[in-house]
């Protein structure tokens, strides 16, 4: 009987901790991240773009992350958590600024990296809350509240003298769409090799014209694609193919025709190629999948900012 109330009374400790446990920080899946389905997409991807050309703008990072509850924890105590796990904002900086609402429980919170406390202060923080969000959350308009009060916190933040963005790569997002062109399958790139090929080595000779050939793809890979490590590789690759591409197209050729005729007259075989039916692009594509490569930048939070409730 005392073995029966022992093992009754350790479940109800289990029970009890797994409903006092504390609520998980979700993962950083974009500026906007909503756990209660209250924004709808559009308005998601409007408040993205908000933020993401804050950060190209000016190079501090805003996040927005919407909650059921924090319970049994305070909105304070998340949303620090939330803070240090997601580290919004430059490192070493610490321009990350961080709303957090949890809906359930009618109270929010605006986190406030130490790189821009002297602009969001405590008590900007807590007008922004009191004047801009809360009012429109009262009145059950909460993509409003929201809207206008990240509106009001970039407002504050460009205030702030901090540094400038690092400017992009000057290759940047153009780097795998000249990594393609340069497939050794992408028939304009084959076609172009030759033509230039077939010139320098009736110009320069079959040597010295292979070798300008290779040089010449080389030097515009490393125009293009800002390595020296490839141009390298692919210029010697072309030099050599150059070198000896009559005797692989005449080869080519010698096979092709040894294949026609064991094959009785087949040619192209037919069917070959899958259409893929109705084209490559996927369906619904939500608005986080447009922000789905954004991370924090390594900020740190030391407490600063204000709660409220509605």
């Amino acid at each position: 009987m005392k073995a029966a109330r022992y093992v009754f009374l350790a479940l109800l400790l289990c029970w009890a901790s797994a409903a006092l446990a504390d609520v998980a920080v979700p993962p950083l899946t974009g500026r906007v991240v909503d756990l209660t389905g209250t924004l709808p997409s559009d308005q998601i991807a409007a408040l993205t773009q908000t933020l993401k050309n804050l950060e190209m703008r000016k190079g501090s990072q805003v996040a927005v992350l919407i909650v059921p509850t924090t319970q049994p924890e305070t909105i304070e105590q998340y949303s620090i958590r939330v803070a240090d796990a997601w580290k919004i904002g430059r490192k070493k900086i610490d321009d990350g600024a961080l709303l957090v609402i949890a809906k359930n429980d009618h109270k929010l919170r605006i986190e406030v990296g130490y790189g821009v406390e002297g602009s969001l202060t405590d008590v900007t923080s807590r007008r922004i809350i009191d004047e801009v969000i809360t009012p429109r959350f009262r009145s059950g308009d909460f993509a409003g509240g929201i809207a206008a009060g990240i509106t009001r916190m970039i407002d504050v933040i460009d205030g702030e003298a901090l540094p400038k963005p690092a400017p992009e790569a000057s290759h940047g997002s153009d780097f795998d769409d000249w990594i393609g062109f340069f497939n050794p399958i992408n028939p304009f790139f084959i076609v172009g090799v030759a033509a230039v090929g077939a010139i320098l080595r009736r110009m320069l000779g079959r040597l010295i014209g292979s070798a300008a050939t290779g040089g010449a793809i080389g030097a515009l890979a490393w125009y293009l694609l800002g390595s020296v490590a490839i141009a390298a590789i692919l210029g010697s690759i072309i030099s050599v193919i150059a070198f000896f591409f009559d005797s692989i197209m005449a080869a080519s050729f010698n096979a092709g025709r040894t294949a026609g005729r064991s094959g009785r007259g087949g040619g192209w075989s037919g069917g070959s190629y899958s259409g893929g039916g109705g084209g490559g692009w996927s369906s619904g594509s939500s608005s986080s999948d447009s922000d789905s490569g954004f991370s924090g930048g390594g900020g740190s939070f030391g407490g600063g900012g204000a709660s409220g409730s509605w």
